[in-house]
Order: C-alpha cells, then structure tokens, then sequence
C-alpha cells in the first residue's frame, strides 16, 4: 500500500486484513454493500455504488419503507429483510404498471444426514413464516431459489439423491399452492422434477403455480440477461456451507471433501436499465422486495432497439445446421496467411 492508499484507508477507516471468514461473512460484514457503507465516507460511497449497482433512470434506486413490525419478524426468524422500488419514465399515454416481486434465499433447515422427508418438511416449517411475510405485504409474485426445498447434492454424483424429486404437482407444489391462494399471489418454484409421463426423467424445472393455486406451467431453465432481453431478473443464490455424509471429488485434482463450499446468498435483482438492487447478506435467509414498473421494460427496447437490429432468420439457420451430425464450424482465414514469402 503506497502513501496515498493509506492517507485513503486511514479516512475510510481500519478495515481488519483478513479474508471472508467461515460464515461467509467479508470481514463480518454481511455483504459487499453493507462493509462500502460503513466504512465509506457518504460521497464515496455514492460514487462507488454508482459504479456497482448502477442508476435507475439516471438516479440512485428508492428504499420502500417497511413497517417496524417487519424488522421485528425478520430479527426474530433470523433472515436479512431490504426493499427497493425501480422506476420507470413517466409516459403520456401509458400508466405506470407497477409489480411488487419478493425473492427468498435460504440455508437447509437440517443436516443432509437426517431422512429425506424430514429434510424437506423442515424447509418448509422454516420457510412459512418468510412466505407469510412476503404475502402480507402485497407481493404479487414469489420467486424461491433453484432445488430449494432439497440440499444441493448434484455435486456429490450420489443417485440416492433423486428421491428428492417430485412430480410437477408433487408435495411443493401442493405446499405452495396454498400460499398462493392465500395471498393471491404467483409463485415461482423451482425443483428437481421427475418427469412421470416421459420415462422418469429428471429435469431441473421451474413450476409457475398461478395466484388461484392452478398450475400455470413450467419452464426447464435457460437463465438469461436482463439487458439484452430488456426484462427484470431475479438472481437467487442459496446460503450456508452443505456437508455430505460421504467424501467427492469436484475432478480438478484436489483432494476429495464433504461439502461443495460455502454457497454466498448475495441474491439481487437486476433491470433491464442495468442497475441492481443491493445484494441480501451472504450468509443469512433473504427476503428482497421490489416494486417494478414494467413501462421500463419497452422503454430499453425502444432505447436500445437490439429486436429491431437482430437477425433472428440467420439465427434459426445456423442453429438447424448445427444440429446436424455433419455440422462444420465456418473458420475464415487469410488465404496468405499459410503461403511462403517470396
């Protein structure tokens, strides 16, 4: 560190020098966010957020205030509560079309060793409270984490795992069906699907469960950007350190280990002006809140017009042929990049 990085370290204050600590923690503070926060000076940290989150319509994204009674039922239960609002440009002919999406993040509720039935019944215990929480404060649509009502037991290679797959309208779906009657509410959930009607298949599957607990459908996920398809995303991001009962390997030569590693929650949204919410803590259960106003979504089409220069015929072309067995990639050279110099 040269003099000017200390006079700055030395303004910002004394950051301990020591790497995220086990709990996931960087420097025990919960989040990116949250150490550039406190340890910042206010216009520092303005520029910086800036820098990482972005702008909403060219201005720093708004707090939704919540009531005192939601702080208490977040401390009580444990998990990081933050909302945020994106904006859209006022319109002359359209009205604001304002949605309010939540996203939970979440750590297993037993260890991996106890029955499978148990495991799972017991991420819904520990679930219902958020899931109130998020209902009763106006949420229309609810997006839960990949596999969340399971470990995250692919990485162990283990086939014993599969029974954790259920049918589309399996024991979860039944669980959030529910929910979403409850507090006319759409739900996203996403599972270890077993496919009955196709051979047993299993398919990594996200279940849209409709406001009156239908079955809307389902979708075998392609996750995608939020800038180049100009919609909002939710990124979602489980919680906590998952520890198997029997040693694996992750095939990069290392030494064979119990678990896969510390899983970083850091669950955020992002819109397709480009800015971002702030990240949920990356080692707590998460509820993230925001309304967003989906005129922003036309707006960056109309802005950025990628639709209207995209060439989705040559697309579609190139696609078919290489679907086929004799497919050969184009590979164009300069025809005297191999010739001899005279």
């Amino acid at each position: 560190m040269d003099k000017n990085e200390e006079e700055i370290a030395a303004q910002n204050g004394n950051l301990e020098e020591s790497s995220s600590t086990k709990d996931g923690s960087i420097c025990g503070y919960k989040s990116l966010h949250h150490l550039l926060s406190v340890n910042l000076k206010p216009h520092l940290y303005k520029e910086v957020s800036r820098l990482l989150i972005g702008l909403n319509c060219g201005k720093p994204l708004e707090l939704i205030a919540l009531p005192e009674a939601a702080k208490a039922l977040s401390s009580k239960h444990d998990f990081d509560l933050q909302a945020f609002s994106f904006d859209a440009d006022k319109e002359l002919l359209r009205e604001p079309q304002v949605v309010r999406v939540g996203l939970i993040q979440n750590s297993l509720a037993l260890p991996t060793t106890a029955p499978i039935l148990d495991q799972k019944r017991a991420i819904f215990q520990k679930l219902k409270p958020i899931i109130d929480y998020t209902g009763a404060s106006g949420v229309n649509i609810l997006c839960l984490q990949e596999a969340w009502m399971t470990p995250f037991a692919f990485c162990t290679r283990e086939k014993r795992w599969c029974e954790f797959a259920e049918p589309v309208d399996g024991e979860s779906t039944r669980f959030l069906q529910e929910y979403a009657r409850k507090y006319n509410m759409v739900i996203i959930s996403p599972i270890l699907e077993r496919d009955v009607n196709h051979g047993e298949t299993l398919w990594n599957t996200a279940i849209i469960i409709g406001n009156h607990g239908n079955i809307i459908g389902k979708h075998r996920k392609a996750r995608n950007a939020a800038i180049a398809n100009s919609y909002f995303v939710g990124s979602i991001n489980r919680v906590g350190t998952e520890t198997f009962p029997n040693p694996f390997t992750s095939g990069d030569g290392k030494p064979q280990h119990a678990d896969f590693g510390h899983f970083y929650g850091s669950s955020h949204f992002s819109a397709p002006d480009a800015s971002c919410t702030p990240s949920l803590s990356r080692y707590k259960d998460g509820l993230l809140i925001s309304d967003m106003d989906l005129n922003l979504c036309r707006q960056l089409k109309d802005k950025w017009g990628f639709r209207m220069t995209a060439r989705y015929e040559l697309y579609a072309d190139l696609l078919a042929r290489y679907l086929k067995p004799d497919f050969e990639p184009q590979v164009i050279s300069d025809p005297l990049l191999h010739k001899k110099s005279l």
